[in-house]
């Protein structure tokens, strides 16, 4: 259980960040492109792997603290950083055509699903 509460105070954290971050890039550079997204996503993925370095050589949180900071703060600032990291996981395995597989794949099926699931309200509602 208290994992669990690690990760929903990770995640509020994380989200409220999000919002913030989007917010301000919005009132800086405007309406035209997504760069709150974009902001978040790039950021996001730098600080996962600061993270996982850092945890990996140097520092040993509870399980707690580690769900607290990966999956909740950075999950829910972006789910773009798991991407991130499950994309250097495969790399430094050595599994090219996986990782080839899990990019194309993640980005165009994704991208898909979000038009299929425009297209199946569309459909429903008008």
């Amino acid at each position: 259980m208290k994992l669990v509460l690690a990760i929903a105070l990770g995640g509020a954290i994380g989200a409220v960040g999000r919002h913030y971050v989007s917010v301000a890039m919005t009132l800086l550079l405007g309406h035209g492109f997504p760069w709150g997204t974009l902001v978040v996503n790039i950021f996001g993925s730098f600080l996962m792997g600061v993270l996982i370095e850092a945890m990996a050589l140097a520092w040993s949180p509870t399980a707690e603290m580690r769900a607290l900071l990966t999956v909740g703060v950075l999950g829910a600032f972006t789910t773009f950083s798991t991407f991130s990291l499950d994309v250097a996981v495969l790399y430094e395995r050595g599994a090219s055509l996986l990782l080839a597989f899990y990019i194309v794949t993640s980005v165009a099926v994704s991208i898909l699903a979000l038009f299929a699931g425009l297209r199946l309200m569309r459909l429903v509602l008008v």
